[in-house]
């Protein structure tokens, strides 16, 4: 199974958060490949630079590399599958990881019910 992983699901598992639930881990556990998006690291970005994220993101690239977590660079393949995505939430980094998950295709694991609510196939809620 592949599966890529929302922003703060990332964050969880480098800070070792207990908001990461068993199910969470299970399916990571479980999991053939474990992909971050680019996108995540363009949110993490934009937050360390507003002061809103505490990890460093040259750290948390290393982190990623270390635990296997591969990166998945955003293609023109995945910007063409948010031209049909609903306007169920409006986070354009969101909107962005469904659309990878939709293109590639593969499961995102998010805690964001928003984010889960697109499709059972594509989402699971953690």
């Amino acid at each position: 199974m592949r599966l890529l992983i929302d922003t703060h699901i990332l964050i969880w598992i480098l800070i070792d958060d207990p908001k990461l639930t068993p199910k969470a881990r299970k399916l990571l556990d479980k999991a053939d490949e474990i992909y971050v998006s680019t996108a995540s690291f363009w949110e993490m970005a934009i937050k360390q630079n507003l002061g809103k994220l505490d990890l460093q993101l040259e750290q948390v690239i290393e982190e990623c590399q270390n635990l296997g977590i591969q990166e998945l660079p955003v293609t023109a393949e995945h910007t063409l599958a948010l031209l049909g995505l609903e306007p169920l939430h409006k986070d354009p980094f969101d909107r962005l990881l469904v659309a990878v998950a939709k293109a590639e295709p593969m499961r995102l694991i998010t805690a964001d019910a928003k984010v889960a609510a697109y499709t059972e196939e594509l989402a699971v809620l953690v």
